[in-house]
């Protein structure tokens, strides 16, 4: 009826569901961290150095604590340091941000006591029944909740997302206690001011953990582009979905990264057909998926069609931010500095006050971002090592010229996808004709 795990998980810790042992966690943490620093220090004074605070803190070993830590926590405690590791990271040593990057996809399973639980309670005694088979082997795992694989008595194949006990009802109390410890600790720049970036972590997670909220996506979703050929989207399975448990369809394919030994037509077709995903979300749907990670995306070769997961993450957006955002893609695409400064301006990313070389840095880094669009024919992402420049551009705006400040905060998570997909399609070194999809979408 129901399968065991083959070979027990990589990480397997319970979720502490209570605001109390969850605020005890990060009190451990701070702890920690403090050890950390002193050990440190004290390390390098036998050696005769005087090591500045925050290089005492930022070290390896504290950068795997903090990480430890958030991923056995899950929850807005993750998330947080996920958007840290997207949106501070060019201001953190590469030490630090290269493991606390591993955010973004390294949550720590429930172990099997605590996941029959969840399932007893939304399902009830004897839910067994109704499968044919329910692999307690998480398929994947994230801040919210992970996803089995499961089969119907009727064959039909399921992904089932379970969410962590406790989450929802902590999510603005570990928004505030990550925020305390932040402040605490010199983890970011001292004139870094992260309130709006918190306050929108806290309505981002509590939408993500609004598993229904992400049913009416899904629907949304398949009626914009479930008829479409190039897609495959999973269907929500609404006798067995609950506020704890999303049951949909099981999407096939491999993961997208797979197609790195493919051959150069297929790979420019997958990248070329999800940027033009991104441009449609935006510029006509209104709504985009933001999460940037690239478990989202399956290929089944079967069809040759590609595969759109997890619709938790995704953000609707105004007709009147929708018009700001064309603006920048515009003058960016057409090398524009004036009209790119002014709809810099209007979208939030420059105030009045602020100086010269701040917009300077700001028209800078988004003609960086609008490259692609400025080639004519296909941009090859593989040589273009765009990714590591744009790194380069932010680093210089937030730390060498003293600039750093959080973007618009309901855009960030617009930043967090683009950004994802310029890794992904340089992953899969894949030539995309950019220009053309702007061309088609804006024009």
């Amino acid at each position: 009826m129901t399968d065991s795990p083959a070979e027990p998980p990589r990480s397997i810790s319970r979720v502490p569901a209570n605001r109390g042992s969850r605020l005890l966690h990060l009190g451990s943490l701070a702890v920690g961290l403090a050890g950390g620093m002193l050990a440190e220090g004290a390390r390098r004074a036998s050696r005769g150095e005087l090591p500045q605070m925050r290089d005492m803190l930022l070290t390896p070993a504290n950068a795997a604590r903090l990480t430890d830590k958030l991923a056995r926590l899950r929850g807005a405690s993750m998330k947080v340091g996920q958007l840290l590791s997207m949106e501070a990271g060019e201001l953190l040593p590469p030490e630090f941000t290269d493991i606390l990057a591993r955010l973004r996809e390294d949550a720590h399973f429930m172990p099997l006591g605590q996941l029959a639980e969840v399932l007893e309670t939304q399902w009830g005694e004897g839910w067994e029944a109704r499968f044919e088979r329910f692999n307690f082997t998480p398929i994947a795992a994230a801040s919210i909740g992970q996803v089995h694989a499961a089969q119907l008595k009727d064959g039909r194949r399921l992904a089932i997302k379970v969410q962590y006990p406790g989450i929802r009802r902590s999510i603005d109390s570990d928004v505030d206690n990550v925020a305390a410890l932040l402040r605490l600790l010199p983890l970011l720049p001292a004139e870094a001011n992260m309130d709006a970036l918190l306050d929108e972590a806290k309505q981002q997670l509590n939408q993500e953990a609004d598993y229904a909220l992400e049913a009416e996506h899904i629907a949304r979703f398949r009626e914009l582009l479930g008829h479409e050929a190039d897609w495959l989207l999973p269907d929500v399975i609404d006798e067995l979905t609950t506020s704890d448990v999303l049951c949909m369809s099981f999407v096939p394919g491999d993961p997208v990264e797979s197609l790195v030994g493919a051959p150069q037509a297929l790979r420019d077709h997958v990248a070329t057909r999800l940027i033009d995903l991104l441009l449609r979300e935006f510029m006509q749907f209104g709504m985009v998926q933001t999460d940037p990670n690239f478990a989202n995306y399956r290929f089944d070769p079967e069809s040759g069609r590609i595969g759109l997961l997890d619709f938790g993450a995704t953000r609707l957006y105004s007709t009147e931010r929708m018009a700001q955002v064309r603006q920048l893609m515009a003058a960016a695409r057409a090398a524009d500095a004036k009209k790119l400064e002014a709809a810099a301006l209007a979208a939030g990313y420059l105030l009045e006050s602020d100086s010269a070389g701040r917009r300077q840095a700001i028209v800078e880094l988004f003609m960086l971002v609008g490259e692609p669009a400025r080639q004519v024919g296909a941009y090859d992402f593989g040589n273009a090592d765009l990714t590591l420049r744009l790194r380069d551009s932010a680093y210089a705006l937030g730390f060498d010229q003293g600039h750093w400040r959080p973007p618009p905060a309901d855009l960030i998570f617009l930043h967090r996808k683009l950004a994802g997909l310029y890794l992904l399609c340089a992953r899969l070194k894949a030539r995309v004709d950019v220009a053309a999809l702007m061309a088609l979408r804006l024009d």
